[in-house]
């Protein structure tokens, strides 16, 4: 069976130097636009008590340069400023902040009868035309938009969203419940065990200590009244920390791609808790290890993965107690009688010895599957 997606490809660009110049404006304009439009939005709901309704297109008078950039550019910034609002309201996200230059400079633009194409080895966009690209894998499908961004390290890149066909996976008959952890990164309801490959552990010295070094070059350029931005050792190695950062990125979303892919293509049903991640990491003494690990990342990787393919990912609610319940007999210990630390068990009712980790992953599958049972009966009773 076959299945139609919107599926994201990442392609590395090397534009010449106008094109980048092309690529600093539209950054430039497309943060200009969204810090004016959410900065007179905030002035007049203070005076009016009303949402302004304002476009990028009112603003072209007064700062002409704004022609130069791509029209489709700033109309989707009037649009990621609109979603954010409604998030805020309806949702109750965070309100929309201001956006600072150096930090996650990017724009998006549409494609529009083929202005957004790709060839063997270019990338074509409106007002800057074909651009030198390396792409890995072919692009096949009807080109949606493109999102163009440049990293902190000085690489440049496209997202290109494009609307392609994808096969169902086989059916496997088999299903598998997920434990998230610190020590493994996840343990499985057949025993098996994934350990924490610790990405930004393995780094950590290497990422201190260019730092320090950094941490030492803005002291000497404040030292001397420098701007940070007119010191050029300072930026020099600003650039080889960012390489470190991006180091670590690319290793953890190659680790998780990999282990998601291969869970889903192995089992029809995956259960996973739904943990409060934001609120974890609060805790100062696990928020590092809690971000190395990614766990929204790698939950968000099954989901739309669990869709494409036509297998099932169950969220369990983040308050079954399934590390304290006996997958055997179902006797539920209280929380003083399983502390953290202790890391294996014997039920009280049936003598049964348990891992914690096992024990939970067997539990949250169980549960997993009853959810899905309602689900698929309540969906058959519906139609």
């Amino acid at each position: 069976m076959t299945k139609q997606i919107l599926k994201a490809h990442k392609v590395r660009l090397y534009p010449n130097e106008e094109q980048q110049v092309f690529f600093a404006k539209s950054f430039g304009c497309t943060r200009f636009i969204w810090n004016k439009m959410l900065n007179d939005k905030i002035e007049h709901y203070k005076k009016t008590k009303t949402e302004l309704k304002n476009t990028p297109a009112q603003y072209k008078k007064e700062f002409e340069w704004l022609k130069d950039v791509d029209s489709l550019a700033l109309a989707n910034v009037q649009q990621n400023l609109r979603t954010a609002y409604s998030k805020f309201f309806k949702q109750g996200t965070g309100f929309p902040k201001f956006k600072k230059k150096g930090q996650r400079d990017s724009y998006t633009t549409n494609n529009q009868k083929g202005t957004v194409a790709v060839t063997n080895n270019t990338v074509k966009l409106p007002k800057v035309g074909h651009i030198k690209a390396r792409l890995p894998s072919k692009v096949n499908g009807l080109i949606k938009s493109a999102t163009i961004s440049r990293t902190p390290s000085g690489k440049y890149y496209v997202s290109l969203l494009v609307e392609t066909i994808v096969n169902e996976l086989p059916k496997t008959h088999s299903n598998i419940g997920i434990d998230l952890g610190l020590t493994d990164f996840i343990v499985l309801s057949d025993g098996s065990k994934v350990a924490n490959p610790t990405f930004l552990a393995k780094l950590q010295h290497k990422l201190a200590r260019e730092q320090k070094i950094l941490a030492k070059r803005r002291a000497v350029a404040k030292a001397d009244q420098r701007k940070l931005s007119d010191s050029r050792n300072y930026q020099k190695q600003k650039i080889k920390v960012a390489k470190v950062y991006e180091k670590i990125t690319n290793i953890r979303k190659d680790f998780l791609h990999k282990l998601s892919f291969n869970l889903i293509k192995n089992h029809d049903v995956i259960a996973i808790e739904d943990l409060n991640v934001k609120g974890m990491v609060k805790n100062r003494k696990l928020s590092k290890a809690i971000s190395d690990s990614s766990w929204s990342t790698f939950t968000t990787m099954l989901n739309y993965k669990a869709e494409w393919y036509g297998k099932t990912l169950v969220k369990i609610d983040r308050w079954y107690p399934s590390s304290k319940t006996c997958s055997g007999c179902g006797h539920l210990l209280t929380k003083a009688e399983l502390p953290l630390q202790v890391r294996s068990w014997n039920c009280p009712s049936c003598q049964q010895k348990h891992d914690r980790d096992i024990n939970a992953s067997i539990n949250i599958l169980n549960e997993g599957l009853r959810l899905a049972t309602i689900k698929t009966v309540g969906a058959t009773g519906l139609a």
